[in-house]
């Protein structure tokens, strides 16, 4: 199925201690470009989340952002630093000595002392931490290619629709070309009679001669069945279940290129005008297909 490469998706996930949420937004880009914005002590959790996209995201730039808060403080711990705590009582207990002024030390004035009480982060457990992220990443990643989905569901039908233009002004053309030969025949004669004023007869093997290399020089059937060839893989690539974008901006590039080719080679003004119709749908067709993972 076609997907597109803009989406996005959002996820949320909680457990007793935390809450991350997750928001990941894709956009157009040649190959898989990830970037990743979330906390710098859960930077250890990057080469997870880029393999899960790697194995579901062929094109795009995706851009993640994670980010946490914490339900409970029970990651933080409190210490006291006892011997630090004594040698502080026993200065200050020595200075009332030696200045003889009364001694009044209380724990409140102890712990106001630098690193008396220390605040130390607990031990975090990362299986628990990926599980929980895990769970909104997932969730966030899930919407964001539903909607990638959707959008190519789009892409393809204007597509079709427009692939469906082109060959029906490819019919056309078809029809038109053994015409455009007898016409250039009918004005040769006529230009010639008319220059001779009808006094001389007109070598007619001169006449079919130069019909012919006409005819060879504006002869478009390689051209009509390599464009009508072009046409019907284009359709056919909207059906796969896989990564085209960069087929599908293939087959258009060679699409337009027997365009133009038609175009220079036949100087009739109604096949002239339907080539330009042409290549109008097939740089509509190449917008979207920039869009196209």
């Amino acid at each position: 199925m076609i997907r597109s490469m803009t989406g996005f998706g959002r996820g949320e996930s909680s457990d007793k201690v935390r809450k991350f949420t997750v928001e990941i937004k894709s956009l157009n880009h040649r190959y898989v470009d990830i970037i990743i914005r979330m906390p710098k002590h859960l930077n250890y959790l990057e080469e997870n989340i880029k393999k899960i996209i790697k194995s579901k995201v062929n094109r795009g730039r995706i851009e993640i952002y994670i980010s946490l808060d914490n339900i409970e403080e029970t990651n933080l711990k409190v210490k006291a630093n006892l011997s630090l705590a004594k040698c502080y009582k026993d200065a200050l207990e020595s200075l009332a000595n030696e200045l003889e002024i009364s001694n009044y030390i209380t724990l409140d004035m102890l712990s106001k002392f630098p690193e008396v009480l220390i605040v130390e982060k607990k031990e975090e457990d990362e299986d628990e931490i990926w599980n929980c992220l895990e769970k909104a990443f997932q969730e966030a990643l899930d919407k964001m290619i539903d909607m990638r989905v959707l959008e190519g569901k789009e892409l393809a039908d204007d597509i079709r629709e427009r692939g469906l233009k082109v060959n029906n002004i490819l019919d056309f053309i078809e029809k038109r070309s053994p015409v455009i030969v007898n016409e250039y025949k009918d004005k040769l004669w006529n230009r010639i009679d008319e220059f001779l004023g009808g006094k001389h007869e007109i070598d007619e093997g001169i006449l079919a001669n130069e019909v012919a290399v006409f005819a060879d020089k504006s002869n478009i059937n390689e051209e009509i069945v390599r464009l009508y060839s072009h046409i019907r893989q284009l359709t056919n690539t909207l059906d796969c279940n896989e990564s085209v974008g960069r087929k599908l901006d293939f087959l258009a590039q060679e699409m337009n290129r027997e365009a133009n080719t038609i175009g220079s080679k036949v100087g009739d003004i109604e096949i002239t005008n339907r080539v330009v119709e042409i290549k109008s749908e097939l740089e509509k067709i190449r917008e979207q297909i920039q869009n196209i993972e």
